[in-house]
């Protein structure tokens, strides 16, 4: 596994790519409607070709699956100079990336292209009122129907809900107890008996509830196998997992370089913040943090890429090293700037609120530790 740095060409990729996001992708986001999914900046993504890089296979991956390290490197870059249009982006690959492996070819000729292009907005709905964590504990009911199914029961805090084109939804068929009783399917919007609704939340971007009463599924509609439902999931966040921490390793390197300018040019107590070693320490200490998650990041990635048995550990890891720290940077440049950074508006007002949600998504903290544990003592087992 290669150490880190990245090599001429990503390191210039990744300066367009924020330089790109601040200056033409900022103003779009800046037009949309809190709340609501902004298709203009979807478009815009789908135009410069940034949403195909989630779906292109790379020849360096193992089975030939997008690269890990490439995601990770486009939401990084992304999530430094406008953090919608990194959400944005991220969530088509979450929806859509369970077509691309388990999806039938009609279902991926009717939804990928459509969805690379920003023109169908894309939703992956796994959590529950009651099982979001604990994925294992899904109670979304698919009862049989003939040669199909009929959904009841409800998915809440899903993203681009209820404004999304189609749902990756995971719902019980029943072949086994826990995870291994789950199906995932490919549910169109318009599918009746599917409504849903807007969640006010802190995050900017489109979070939802839907309710499916007797929603019909039937065999054209399965991602994968009935019962691998589960397997569908985790190939999905297994890739995703590391790029959550990409998207915390970009805000927080957005929070640092704030600090520093700050720091550099406010004058206090007869000469500039920078000049306090108290200040000047607790800078150090927030881009080394950001420096060591940001290693562990493209450290998981590039493990994923080349096939490494131990990938849920390591993408346990860089998301949680990479949450926690972003939200220790943001908090700290919020402190040395003062209330200005409090202000409606202020990239850190902005930045604090968008930073306490990755913690709990894709699997919180308190479950990446539990699965490190797990993985540790396993393998601790096998010896």
């Amino acid at each position: 596994m290669p150490g880190f740095a990245l090599d001429p060409r990503q390191a210039a990729w990744c300066a367009e790519l924020r330089t790109l996001a601040a200056q033409r992708l900022r103003p779009l986001a800046e037009q949309g409607e809190p709340g609501r999914v902004n298709r203009p900046l979807l478009a815009r993504l789908g135009e410069l070709g940034l949403i195909d890089r989630l779906f292109t296979s790379s020849p360096a991956t193992a089975g030939g699956t997008p690269s890990a390290l490439d995601l990770c490197l486009l939401r990084e870059s992304l999530a430094h100079g406008c953090t919608e249009a990194e959400t944005a982006l991220a969530l088509q690959g979450l929806g859509g990336y369970p077509v691309l492996r388990s999806g039938s070819a009609v279902q991926r000729d009717r939804w990928l292209a459509r969805v690379r292009a920003g023109r169908a907005v894309a939703a992956f709905a796994l959590t529950e009122p009651d099982a979001g964590s604990d994925a294992a504990a899904l109670a979304l009911r698919a009862a049989p129907d003939g040669d199909g199914w009929r959904l009841t029961g409800e998915k809440c805090w899903i993203s681009n809900a209820p404004e999304a084109d189609f749902y990756t939804v995971f719902a019980r068929t029943g072949e086994a107890p826990g995870a291994r009783g789950v199906t995932a399917f490919l549910v169109p919007a318009d599918r009746p008996g599917l409504t849903g609704r807007p969640l006010d939340m802190l995050a900017p971007h489109a979070i939802g509830a839907l309710a499916f009463d007797g929603v019909r599924v039937g065999p054209q509609d399965l991602l994968g196998e009935p019962g691998g439902g589960f397997k569908v999931a985790m190939d999905t966040l297994n890739l995703f997992r590391p790029s959550v921490g990409a998207f915390a390793v970009g805000m927080a390197q957005a929070a640092l370089d704030a600090a520093l300018a700050h720091t550099a040019g406010r004058v206090a107590f007869g000469g500039v913040l920078a000049d306090l070693q108290s200040v000047a320490h607790r800078v150090a200490e927030m881009a080394t943090r950001v420096e060591a998650a940001r290693l562990l990041v493209y450290a998981a990635a590039s493990a994923y890429d080349e096939g490494a048995p131990d990938v849920p550990r390591r993408a346990a890891m860089a998301k949680l090293l990479a949450t926690e720290t972003a939200q220790y940077v943001v908090d700290h440049a919020v402190q040395l700037h003062g209330a200005r950074a409090l202000q409606r508006g202020h990239l850190l007002e902005h930045l604090y609120r968008e930073v306490r949600a990755p913690r709990v998504y894709e699997g919180a903290s308190e479950v990446q530790r539990t699965i490190i544990a797990r993985e540790l003592y396993r393998k601790e087992a096998a010896r």
